[in-house]
């Protein structure tokens, strides 16, 4: 597959890259007898951008569509899979699968299925860290409920935690 970057990273990356320059020079105008501190101010600087960059990273690839099949919609670990109550939209018992993204998985969610996007609901919230038992009904959160063309629909939700927020009133904007 191809690698680009989200758009949403090329201002946050030229900026940090000015600031780690500008930082970087002022380590070797402050210390220009010191090599120790010039390679360690240049090698943190070389690591933390390259950490950001993987962030922002979406890579392209070819997806088979097949209505037998839900594609996982975000990078992560698997970390539940159960029965649950959904209350939102369909109101009653479904399958839930929670996918953890931690900050060296790609931070770009997709649809996990084709179809028509058949209920949409931006949810403003906290931003509390992703194990906290309210993260999930509290913090910032989008809900969408795809229905394929087979009649099957299916509704996923995409909720920040505190390291990485949403971006979902930019998605509300996408999707109008």
């Amino acid at each position: 597959y191809d690698m680009t970057i989200h758009r949403e990273g090329h201002t946050v990356l030229f900026v940090l890259l000015l600031i780690l320059f500008g930082l970087n020079w002022v380590v070797f105008y402050f210390y220009p007898d010191s090599p120790l501190a010039q390679n360690s101010a240049v090698l943190v600087s070389v690591i933390f951008y390259l950490l950001i960059l993987q962030f922002f990273r979406n890579p392209v690839f070819q997806i088979t569509q097949d209505l037998k099949h839900v594609l996982a919609p975000a990078d992560g670990k698997v970390v539940v899979i159960e029965e649950t109550t959904e209350t939102e939209y369909f109101k009653d018992r479904r399958k839930q699968i929670s996918i953890f993204m931690s900050p060296v998985n790609v931070h770009v969610n997709r649809m996990p299925v084709g179809g028509k996007i058949s209920f949409f609901k931006y949810h403003p919230g906290k931003y509390l860290v992703a194990w906290h038992p309210k993260s999930s009904t509290e913090n910032e959160r989008t809900t969408v409920a795809v229905k394929m063309t087979n009649g099957v629909e299916i509704l996923f939700r995409q909720i920040a935690g505190a390291l990485a927020r949403t971006g979902a009133e930019r998605q509300v904007d996408e999707l109008r």
